[in-house]
């Protein structure tokens, strides 16, 4: 008779397990837990020091690139400028923030008329070269300079995609480039659904 026992409770487990509230679906990558991207400490464009923990109770959108990136860094931009219009009321739980691999050119200045320009919540962050290796080296994302006809005309390879936190502060869901603003609408919705 107790040998009967020990499924019926593994079974009412499971079944009161199934009840319990469900994982959410992203439609980018689900990167819960992973060993990596804890935290950054850079600058804004007006020179405050910036860490995750000033955004807490946000979902956080934190994209690498550069001002004069031809092309994945505005389209993402863009992108992320169309879904946190979308997101309506929701939209005061969200911050985009755009890290510079290109501290050499991307002045403060510049950074505080760029990123803006997508959407006037956005903050861009820069550090010096070491402050950027070493976030870019927390973060797994790979840049490098690649000459131009001059000194000052070169461009950057980067990482393209981007990192969501959830408004505790951790990091969940890697979103490829390119998915378009229908991604981020969604995969923003289920962290602000899912921090209650």
């Amino acid at each position: 008779m107790r040998f009967l026992f020990a499924p019926i409770a593994v079974l009412l487990a499971l079944g009161m397990a199934a009840c319990g509230p469900a994982a959410p679906k992203f439609r980018g990558s689900d990167i819960t837990g992973v060993g990596y991207g804890h935290d950054f400490r850079l600058n804004d464009a007006a020179g405050k020091v910036r860490t995750l923990a000033d955004f807490r109770g946000k979902v956080v959108a934190l994209f690498f690139g550069y001002t004069q990136c031809p092309d994945a860094c505005p389209t993402t931009l863009s992108e992320l400028a169309a879904a946190v219009d979308r997101l309506g009321p929701d939209a005061a739980r969200v911050q985009v923030l755009f890290v510079t691999v290109d501290p050499e050119r991307d002045t403060p200045d510049l950074l505080s008329r760029y990123v803006p320009a997508f959407n006037p919540t956005f903050l861009g962050l820069y550090g010096d070269a070491a402050a950027t290796a070493a976030t870019a080296r927390e973060f797994k994302v790979i840049y490098q300079k690649q000459p131009g006809p001059t000194p000052g005309t070169y461009s950057v390879d980067h990482s393209v995609g981007t990192y969501l936190f959830d408004p505790q502060g951790r990091l969940r869901v890697y979103e490829s480039y390119g998915q378009g603003p229908d991604a981020f609408v969604h995969d923003i919705g289920e962290l602000l659904k899912s921090s209650g």
